[in-house]
């Protein structure tokens, strides 16, 4: 690596960032032979220049609008399925589980045991549990919103007001030691608001990206959260988030 061509590495990292991935510094200097001050100088450019959010230890990307999960679903898999992973041995035999919409929870469909049931609002998840064909399967209906991948309006709402939910594993856009989880979208905020009023625990499953961010709606504050299950590098990237969330925090592997 040419180490005298700093605007070259910068926008190495800088790419990686605007594909949803943390860095750690520590990390990038060992890569691109180069001192962690070097990096962090890196860093606090890209910063200025509105191309992602420091945070101690590295930086994030920065935290936007949900893209339609269409778009969304095949990003980051190796990452999603490392999260998946490490939340499915919480299902405990013959749960009723809600899976919310988005593609990082679309990772757990196929690591499933048998033996359970799965609510789901998801069109792409009903679809992947019904190829799998051994895992009873209620569909949570009403009009289906594209940005989310599924039903959240009120007629949703009142559905999953019907269902005893031993453990919801719910989407989140954003999490945060303030403010909680949250979402970009009123409807969506809520539909998850009334998923955690009929479930027993919940789970959030979040890439490193949404970690210290906020959005517009909150959907409950951490400590309405059973279980937070976050990618490897969460405790260099969000320590303050880590220690707030204390035990109740499943790391992920490192994805392969």
């Amino acid at each position: 690596m040419d180490n005298n061509l700093p605007l070259g590495r910068r926008e190495m990292i800088a790419r990686r960032l605007d594909e949803g991935q943390a860095v750690v510094a520590n990390v990038l200097a060992a890569e691109f032979d180069v001192s962690e001050d070097v990096i962090r100088r890196d860093l606090r450019n890209l910063a200025a220049e509105g191309r992602c959010r420091r945070v101690y230890g590295g930086a994030l990307p920065l935290s936007a609008p949900s893209t339609p999960i269409n778009q969304r679903i095949g990003e980051s898999e190796e990452r999603k399925h490392a999260l998946a992973a490490a939340a499915v041995g919480l299902i405990a035999p013959g749960e009723m589980i809600f899976i919310d919409s988005g593609s990082t929870n679309l990772a757990l469909v196929p690591l499933l045991p048998d033996g359970i049931a799965v609510v789901t609002n998801s069109v792409v998840i009903a679809g992947a549990l019904q190829a799998r064909g051994t895992i009873v399967t209620y569909m949570i209906g009403g009009k289906v919103d594209a940005q989310v991948g599924g039903c959240v309006d009120a007629g949703a709402v009142q559905a999953l007001g019907q269902f005893n939910i031993d453990r919801a594993f719910l989407g989140a856009c954003a999490v945060s030691g303030e403010e909680g989880i949250g979402a970009f979208y009123a409807d969506d905020a809520a539909f998850k608001r009334a998923a955690i009023e009929v479930s027993r625990h919940s789970v959030v499953m979040a890439t490193s990206d949404k970690l210290d961010s906020r959005t517009h709606f909150r959907i409950a504050p951490l400590d309405r959260i059973t279980h937070l299950v976050l990618e490897h590098d969460a405790a260099v990237l969000a320590p303050a988030l880590m220690a707030q969330i204390g035990q109740r925090v499943i790391l992920a592997r490192p994805p392969a």
